[in-house]
């Protein structure tokens, strides 16, 4: 089965982009063994952080399994907050990876019963982030690998060709699909990201539950860093 979370995104030789493959995952092991801690939280653009550092931010539908993504991540249980009520976190929570990068934790964006107040912020002091902060390398988009992409997603992606932001999509929950259902989803999130101009044109396959696609994850991130 065709994995592109297993396919190294550099270009080179065989023999080269092995070995570099190789160091990557290195890099993304070390990097993610390092503490990682909460340091700030903000409803308001106004209580952003001062801008420092490399930033990457997640971003996915209620439910897409963004906390226990980022949970996996860092090897922490409880580093980002799970809930079983959609829509919960209404913030973008900042934490520091031993020094070296920022992850952003977005608000889900897509569940049907949040108030509007709440889609309004999304929309308006979530694209300003987007748009606004020079320390922001890259957005990973998180996408359910077990259903169809929503509306919701489709208008986050425009969002963030208009913020000329590069994101990446990163198919979660992929232990839950059949080898061949699995492969169909990720031609068709390759298809996708190839058609617009702010995604990178690779895409990312993760299970939380059983840990594949987090080395990779880790190590596309760690040739992020500087």
């Amino acid at each position: 089965m065709a994995d592109h979370a297993a396919n190294p995104p550099l270009q080179a030789g065989a023999s080269q982009l092995t070995d570099e493959w190789a160091d990557a995952l290195e890099a993304g092991r070390k990097l993610f063994a390092a503490e990682c801690r909460f340091f700030f939280g903000a409803q308001k653009l106004e209580q952003l952080p001062p801008a420092s550092g490399t930033e990457i931010a997640f971003a996915g539908r209620s439910n897409v399994g963004k906390s226990s993504l980022l949970n996996a991540l860092t090897g922490r249980n409880a580093l980002a907050r799970t809930s079983s009520e959609p829509g919960r976190t209404r913030q973008l929570n900042f934490f520091d990876l031993g020094g070296q990068l920022i992850l952003v934790d977005m608000p889900g964006y897509g569940y049907a019963k949040a108030s509007k107040d709440i889609k309004a912020d999304w929309q308006g002091m979530m694209f300003e982030y987007l748009r606004g902060r020079p320390t922001l390398l890259r957005v990973m988009l998180l996408l359910d690998a077990r259903i169809e992409i929503k509306p919701a997603d489709v208008a986050v992606m425009e969002l963030l060709d208009q913020a000329a932001v590069t994101f990446q999509i990163v198919l979660t929950k992929a232990d839950g699909v059949k080898p061949a259902a699995l492969l169909r989803k990720q031609q068709e999130a390759l298809a996708i990201a190839r058609a617009h101009p702010a995604a990178f044109p690779e895409i990312l396959t993760t299970s939380s539950e059983t840990g594949d696609g987090i080395p990779e994850m880790r190590a596309t991130l760690a040739l992020l860093v500087d």
